[in-house]
C-alpha cells in the first residue's frame, strides 16, 4: 500500500495546549512528553534486541493519542497497539509508516476500515479467523493480522488446543498472520506461579508457529527475565509514568501533573458537616477549601472520606491536606485548618497529582489502580503538552 509522506511534526521543545482555556477550566493537566520519550527509551533498552512497541489505546491512557504518538514516533517506535479501529485511524494520521495492531479484533463489517487505515486486527477467536480468511480471500487484501492465544488470562484469545489445531493452516503461504501473541495475567507480581506457566505454555505454542514473530510481555512483563520478552514487547502504563514493579521504586519518570483551582475558603464551627450526606463533621473550628474538581473530572467518588477511612490527600502550598466529605460532580473539599491563613486563598492552585503525590499514591487512596486514574481524567481540564 502506498504511504503518504510523513507529516511535519512540531519541534520537540514546543508546548501545545488543548481543552478549555486555563481561565475557563477548573484545573490544568500537564503532560510531559519528554518523560514519555525517556520512558520508552528506558524500556527499549531493557529488551534489546527485541522490538519495543507502544500501547496508545484509551487516548494514550488519557495523555493524548495524537501528541503521544508523535512523540513516540520521534523516539523510534515503529509499532503501536490500540483497542479500536477508530483509534488506529488517529495513529495512522500521525505515524504514516507504523505497524498498527487493533486489539479488539476483526469483523467483516469493519473490513473496509482496516484497508483504509492499513491496520492489523488481532484475531481473538476461530470465528474471527474465519471472517478474516474470507475477507482476505474475497477482497485480495494483502494486509496482515496477529493471532491471540490465551495462556491464562481467560479473556480474549484462542485456546491452546484451538491454536495447535490451526497451526498448519497458519503456516501456509496465505496465512497473513505476522504476529503470535498472548497476555500476562499477573506479571506485576513476579513471584506468581502463573507467570512461569504462561511463559512455558506460550513457548510451546510458539514452537508450532515457527517463522512468525511473537509477543507476550506488557509493562510489568518487561521487568521479568528475558524469557518473557520474545520478539516484541507491548508496554502501556509504564510509558505514562505508572510503576510496572509495584512494591519497588518506580523506574519510570512521572508524566502527568494535575492541578485545580480553589474556588472558596470558608470557616466552619465545631460540629458543622460538609457535603452530601453529612459524612464528615468538624471536630474543631475548621477552615475548608473548596476545589473545582469532582467525579466528572475523574476524581473518584469512591475516594470520599468518611470517619475512620484512609485519607485521600491533596498538596496545598507544599503540605498534604485531606479531602473531607463526599466528592461531588464538580467539587471537592479539603481541610486546610492547619495551614496559615495567608497560605490558602481563592484562585490558588492545589496539586492532585504531582509534587510528591504519585499516580500510585492517588490510586491507592481512591481504592483503585493507576490505569483508572489516568484514563478517567475528564475533558474539562486545560491540557498542556510540554516537550
Amino acid at each position: 500500500m502506498a504511504r503518504a509522506p510523513q507529516p511535519s511534526l512540531p519541534p520537540e521543545s514546543a508546548a501545545t495546549t488543548g481543552g478549555p482555556s486555563p481561565h475557563e477550566a477548573g484545573g490544568i493537566l500537564t503532560i510531559d512528553l519528554g518523560a514519555v520519550a525517556a520512558n520508552y527509551k528506558l524500556l527499549r533498552g531493557r529488551v534489546t534486541p527485541a522490538e519495543c512497541a507502544a500501547v496508545v489505546k484509551a487516548d494514550a491512557y488519557g495523555c493524548g493519542i495524537d501528541q503521544v504518538t508523535a512523540t513516540l514516533s520521534r523516539a523510534g517506535c515503529q509499532t503501536f497497539f490500540v483497542a479500536h479501529l477508530s483509534e488506529a485511524r488517529r495513529v495512522r494520521a500521525i505515524a504514516r509508516e507504523a505497524v498498527i495492531y487493533v486489539l479488539n479484533g476483526f469483523s467483516s463489517a469493519a473490513g473496509a476500515g482496516f484497508v483504509e487505515t492499513y491496520a492489523r486486527p488481532v484475531i481473538n477467536s476461530l470465528v474471527e479467523l474465519a471472517e478474516w480468511d474470507h475477507f482476505v480471500a474475497t477482497s485480495g487484501y494483502a494486509g496482515s493480522a496477529a493471532l491471540h492465544v490465551d495462556t491464562g488470562m481467560n479473556r480474549l484469545g484462542l485456546t491452546i488446543e484451538e491454536a495447535a489445531a490451526i497451526a498448519a493452516h497458519i503456516r501456509s503461504e496465505s496465512h497473513h498472520v505476522a504476529l503470535l501473541m498472548s497476555h500476562f495475567a499477573g506479571a506485576d507480581r513476579p513471584a506468581h506461579p502463573l507467570n512461569d506457566q504462561q511463559i512455558r505454555q506460550f513457548r510451546e505454542v510458539r514452537s508450532l508457529f515457527r517463522g512468525i514473530g511473537s509477543s507476550l510481555a506488557n509493562s510489568s512483563g518487561i521487568f521479568l527475565d528475558a524469557s518473557a520478552h520474545c520478539d516484541l514487547v507491548r508496554p502501556g502504563i509504564a510509558l505514562y509514568g505508572g510503576n510496572p514493579i509495584p512494591g519497588k521504586p518506580n523506574p519510570m519518570q512521572p508524566v502527568i501533573e494535575l492541578k485545580a483551582h480553589i474556588l472558596q475558603v470558608r470557616n466552619l464551627g465545631k460540629g458543622a458537616a460538609v457535603g452530601y450526606g453529612s459524612t464528615w463533621t468538624a471536630k474543631r473550628e475548621s477552615r475548608i477549601a473548596v476545589i473545582a474538581a469532582g467525579y466528572a473530572d475523574g476524581i473518584s467518588r469512591a475516594a470520599a472520606i468518611t470517619e475512620g477511612a484512609k485519607p485521600r490527600e491533596v498538596n496545598v502550598a507544599g503540605k498534604r491536606c485531606r479531602m473531607v466529605g463526599r466528592i461531588s460532580m464538580d467539587l471537592l473539599a479539603l481541610d486546610v485548618t492547619d495551614l496559615p491563613v495567608s497560605a490558602v486563598r481563592r484562585d490558588q492552585m492545589v496539586t492532585l497529582i504531582g509534587d510528591g503525590m504519585t499516580l500510585e499514591d492517588v490510586a491507592a487512596q481512591a481504592g483503585t489502580i493507576s490505569y483508572e486514574v489516568l484514563t478517567g481524567l475528564g475533558p474539562r481540564y486545560h491540557r498542556v503538552w510540554k516537550g
